[in-house]
């Protein structure tokens, strides 16, 4: 079994609409870039979101912890770290960093779990699973 990536980098700009009046980040939009991040790194991985969707496999968040050290604003472009800390037979974790020119403004966390249309767990399957 192939040996998938558990974590990359991606390059996010913040955009106007992402904003609040004084131009900072919503805190609100952290979460979105979370979910782009993971998302990203499934996809290095050989496996697209909408694919398992269409198969019923979904991954809903079952925990997020966020701490903000420093505000993101309009234009700023970040660097958004994800990496996959533990995955068991229906869960991923993952943990997040978010930097601006090497300062770190953000760090996350998810546990996702793995259910069907039902919202039932069920077992993630065998092509996401991580070999050594």
């Amino acid at each position: 079994m192939a040996r998938h990536p558990t974590s990359c980098e991606i390059q996010i700009r913040v955009r106007y609409a992402e904003c609040d009046p004084m131009g900072v980040l919503h805190h609100s939009k952290y979460f979105e870039y979370l979910e782009v991040a993971r998302t990203e790194l499934l996809r290095r991985s050989g496996v697209r979101y909408r694919d398992l969707e269409g198969r019923g496999i979904l991954f809903v968040v079952s925990r997020v912890e966020c701490r903000f050290r420093r505000p993101a604003r309009y234009d700023d472009e970040l660097t958004l770290k994800v990496e996959i800390t533990r995955m068991t037979k229906a869960r991923i974790d993952h943990k997040y960093e978010l930097y601006r020119d090497g300062v770190l403004l953000c760090e996350a966390s998810t546990v996702l779990a793995c259910v069907d249309r039902q919202g039932q767990v069920i077992p993630i399957p065998d092509e996401m699973t991580l070999s050594e």
